[in-house]
């Protein structure tokens, strides 16, 4: 149960780098994007794409306490 409680922790770590990595990545395209091409949605709208990362690290943080819950009992 430890080895699943870290894997899981170390998980949502390697997700929420690549979270900002992608929401950077689109942000800064929107953003030339809106300057050079005529985009009309706003910059923030590189944010939505935060959602996805953070319902998975969250999963991930839940799962990870539960084994740690699990361990404790044992």
């Amino acid at each position: 149960m430890k080895v699943l409680m870290i894997i899981c922790q170390l998980l949502a770590v390697a997700l929420s780098n690549i979270m900002f990595g992608v929401v950077a990545y689109y942000y800064c395209e929107m953003q030339w994007g809106i300057k050079y091409m005529g985009y009309s949605a706003p910059v923030g709208t590189a944010f939505l794409l935060a959602i996805p990362f953070i319902i998975g690290i969250a999963a991930l943080l839940m799962l990870s306490r539960h084994f740690r819950k699990k361990i404790k009992s044992q």
